[in-house]
C-alpha cells in the first residue's frame, strides 16, 4: 500500500472513529437522559460548534503521529508536493463529496417543508457530511489503486 493510501486510510479511520465516539458519546450524555432535547435548536447548535473543533484538532493530531510513526518505521518523509495526478483525484473527489452533502442539505430542507421534526433535519444534515468525508476518502483509496 502507498504512502498516499496509508494517509487516506488513516484519516478515514479517524473520520469513522471520532464520528462513532461523539455520536455515542451525546446520545448516552443527552438524548437518553432527556428526549426533549432532540427538539431543542440550541442543544443542536451547540453539539454542530462542539464537534467540529474537536473533530479538526483530533485530525491534526492523528495525521502528526502517523507522520511521526512513518518517519520511525521507514526512514522517509511524506511527501509535500502534489502532482497533478494527486490535483485530479482532490478534485474528482472534492466534486463527489459536495453532491452527496448538497443531495443531503436539499433532502434536509425537503424534510422540513413537509412538516417533520426539526431533529430529523439536523440528522439528514450531520449524516450527508458524515456520509461525504466518508465516501470521499473510499474514491480518493480507489482512484489512486486503478488510477484516475
Amino acid at each position: 500500500m502507498d504512502l498516499k493510501e496509508r494517509r487516506i486510510l488513516v484519516s478515514l479511520l479517524c473520520t469513522l472513529i471520532i464520528f462513532g465516539w461523539y455520536s455515542l458519546h451525546v446520545y448516552h450524555n443527552y438524548f437518553a437522559v432527556n428526549p426533549e432535547l432532540l427538539n431543542d435548536f440550541s442543544f443542536w447548535g451547540k453539539a454542530f460548534l462542539l464537534l467540529i473543533p474537536i473533530s479538526v484538532v483530533a485530525q491534526i493530531i492523528i495525521h502528526i503521529i502517523f507522520a511521526i510513526i512513518t518517519k520511525i518505521t521507514t526512514s522517509e518523509d511524506l511527501p509535500s508536493k502534489t502532482d497533478e495526478m494527486d490535483k485530479l483525484i482532490e478534485l474528482k473527489t472534492m466534486r463527489v463529496a459536495h453532491w452527496i452533502f448538497i443531495s443531503g442539505f436539499v433532502a434536509a430542507m425537503s424534510v422540513l417543508a413537509l412538516g417533520m421534526q426539526p431533529y430529523v433535519f439536523f440528522l439528514i444534515l450531520t449524516f450527508s457530511g458524515f456520509g461525504a468525508s466518508v465516501i470521499s476518502e473510499i474514491l480518493s483509496i480507489i482512484y489512486y489503486r486503478r488510477g484516475v
